[in-house]
């Protein structure tokens, strides 16, 4: 599933590409990953210019200006197999392509999804900052001082606390797996029993591992690609996820996986021992 760093590099190939594009034409292939009507969806994006790209946790929204019209938003969402990529509007149009945006003569946005869990929406400014009133502050913005009163008096998993959209927006599995194995911290520890000293090193740990991703375009298993259509470079430096089995690259010991809130968590068990008091 595309997190924090996979949206962020979406969002920066849009500025690059889109930006001051004008938008020509709407096709929506396929309603369901619209919200709302598919007729209204297209009229609001028809005719307006891309003027802005905003990004938090993993909500993705554009800007698009119309002289003399109250601004409106394209709000995007990846799910879990979403594509967002730029394309001449004369190549190929791939299997499971559900919209697309002619943004000039020569040129589309064409959003992907094969399992269609992701949307795309046209909304207004306020609804746009009530979805994002409800997220949680930016994994990589947010202070060290937000981060730690978030953590405070905290039950469960520490691992859960860290995929909760509510409370930090960003991270799913991939990179709480590798923020927690680089602050030596088990991912079942709970929240409000882990040491100021130890918490501070898990917001660094985050803040870490979330600025290699971005600077390495993302991780890639299977769905994701850039704007241009290109996997993420990430991959190799993983740590632990979705290393069960394989020697610990800090002490060779083998990784190991566990569920937590029914989803897969990897670690090491020796940097990562498991504390007396856990969720």
């Amino acid at each position: 599933m595309p997190e924090l760093p996979e949206v962020e590099t979406v969002s920066r190939g849009l500025r690059s590409r889109a930006l001051g594009r004008r938008i020509i034409a709407v096709e929506v292939r396929h309603p369901g990953v619209i919200v709302g009507s598919p007729e209204q969806f297209a009229a609001e994006l028809q005719g307006r210019a891309i003027v802005s790209v905003r990004r938090k946790g993993k909500a993705l929204a554009i800007e698009l200006s119309r002289a003399g019209r109250p601004p409106r938003y394209l709000l995007v969402r990846l799910g879990m197999t979403g594509q967002f990529t730029v394309s001449t509007r004369q190549a190929p149009v791939e299997p499971h392509t559900h919209v697309l945006i002619a943004i000039s003569d020569r040129e589309e946005l064409r959003f992907r999804d094969v399992r269609r869990f992701g949307r795309l929406r046209a909304c207004t400014r306020e609804d746009l900052e009530d979805v994002f009133d409800r997220l949680g502050p930016d994994a990589q913005q947010m202070t060290e001082e937000q981060f730690l009163l978030a953590m405070r008096g905290r039950r469960g998993a520490i691992k859960s606390w860290l995929m909760n959209q509510h409370l930090l927006a960003g991270l799913g599995n991939i990179y709480a797996d590798e923020a927690l194995f680089v602050a030596g911290i088990h991912p079942l520890a709970q929240p409000g029993r882990i040491s100021p000293g130890r918490a501070r090193r898990l917001f660094k740990a985050v803040r870490k591992v979330l600025d290699q991703a971005v600077n390495l375009q993302g991780t890639s298993f299977r769905d994701y690609v850039d704007i241009e259509g290109r996997a993420g470079n990430y991959e190799p430096r993983l740590r632990v996820y979705q290393r069960t089995g394989k020697p610990c690259r800090r002490c060779r010991r083998p990784i190991r996986r566990i569920v937590v809130a029914g989803r897969s968590s990897h670690f090491c068990p020796s940097c990562q021992p498991r504390p007396r008091e856990t969720a």
